[in-house]
């Protein structure tokens, strides 16, 4: 550690805070932080609730005052951290958080900025409990080590910190906008392309221009005793990506299952779409893929020599389709697609000439798309990166 600085935890920098209960003043109206209020990713309590005593939660019992930190002992890999601005002085937020407030020797900003050291989170992460609503308690966070420079030079620290944080910032949501906005013209092409209407332009149904839709086999037809590992793949909605089709081989069936679901294998050139789900989910069966099952989650659409089998994944995976999909789908929980209402979903063709040259040009801007949002992903990867390195330098006395 370096020269002047001391070993302590937070424990020992802290100062003790106050509980209240509002139901004892019932008229009395206060505004309420809870767990939900604080952004993870600006990392400031952007909402409250203005709550009478009387209708105030079991839940809210912590008086805050300005320039305390709260952190989220619920789920704390979240990173739920927030400093309480002046506005919401002896306010009271939840007890699903930890109330810090640092002793005078100590700055409110350095103390919010321990909270994101990779030390710090890496030890929530150990030391949280509970599957379904992992939590770790006040003890845990006053445990952790805290190393405490002079206040001049934790004045000097948070202050480089709120620069390069802010400037950060400021680059993440640019590239953020920027990774938006190619995805958005990507998208805005292809609706473009897709409603063009040209000569030669037909409307059709999904029916009509393929060789038909084919629901997957009913649940009725396989039985947990028909599944083996490393057997024959079935594709089901979550076995279909961006990119194709990546199924489990460790839910896959025996030969002979799949000889008496004969009817329900795909051949390459066809493709299954997902019936429940996220509508759109579709792909293109390779040679890769030839001789699976489609699962009982798909359809199978067959090809013809009216429609380009990638003209039509390209269409059905595109948003504009996929918001049509969603609005035919029954199911408020899960939406679900009948095969009827597939295959009457109509559209409007073009030559298959034509559809050729439309996917050979959606290809090559979906590449350059994906080129552009390789180079905002790492620009935004190396950002928290950067954050990472200098909150490491920061609290070993580096910077």
């Amino acid at each position: 550690m370096k020269a002047g600085w001391q070993a302590k935890t937070l424990g020992e920098v802290l100062q003790k805070t106050e509980t209240v209960n509002p139901q004892q003043s019932p008229q009395e109206e206060f505004d309420y932080i809870d767990v939900s209020s604080v952004s993870n990713v600006t990392f400031q309590i952007e909402a409250t609730q203005r709550l009478k005593g009387k209708d105030a939660p079991s839940r809210a019992r912590k008086l805050v005052r300005s320039n305390d930190v709260l952190f989220a002992t619920i789920r704390p890999t979240l990173q739920r951290i927030a400093v309480v601005p002046e506005r919401l002085d002896k306010q009271v937020c939840s007890t699903g958080y930890f109330v810090l407030r640092p002793k005078p020797e100590i700055d409110h900003g350095f103390l919010f900025y321990s909270l994101f050291t990779e030390s710090f989170t890496g030890q929530m992460e150990s030391l949280q409990k509970g599957a379904s609503y992992p939590a770790v308690t006040d003890g845990d966070v006053k445990a952790q080590p805290f190393p405490v420079p002079p206040l001049p030079e934790q004045h000097r620290i948070v202050a480089i910190l709120d620069e390069a944080f802010g400037g950060i910032a400021t680059a993440k949501a640019n590239a953020e906008k920027n990774l938006q906005n190619a995805r958005a013209l990507f998208e805005s092409h292809l609706q473009s392309v897709f409603t063009e209407r040209g000569k030669g332009w037909v409307e059709t149904t999904l029916g009509e221009a393929t060789g038909g839709v084919f629901t997957g086999p009913f649940g009725s037809l396989l039985h947990k005793r028909d599944y083996v590992e490393d057997g024959i793949p079935l594709v089901n909605p979550a076995h279909i990506t961006d990119v194709g089709i990546e199924s489990d081989w460790r839910k896959t069936v025996s030969a002979d299952t799949a000889q008496r679901l004969s009817s329900y294998i795909m051949r390459e050139g066809d493709i299954v779409i997902g019936r429940r789900g996220e509508m759109g989910r579709c792909a293109l069966v390779t040679s890769v893929e030839d001789g699976w099952l489609c699962g009982t989650g798909s359809f199978l659409i067959k090809p013809s020599s009216r429609c380009n089998a990638r003209y039509l994944v390209r269409f059905l995976r595109s948003e504009g389709c996929k918001q049509r999909l969603e609005k035919i789908a029954g199911g408020a929980v899960m939406p679900n697609l009948s095969n009827t209402d597939l295959g009457n979903l109509s559209f409007d063709l073009p030559p298959v000439e034509r559809q050729k040259a439309i996917v050979d040009e959606i290809d090559v801007l979906a590449s350059e798309t994906q080129h552009l949002e390789s180079l905002y992903q790492q620009k935004l990867s190396a950002l928290d990166d950067l954050k990472k390195s200098l909150l490491h330098q920061a609290f070993s006395g580096a910077l």
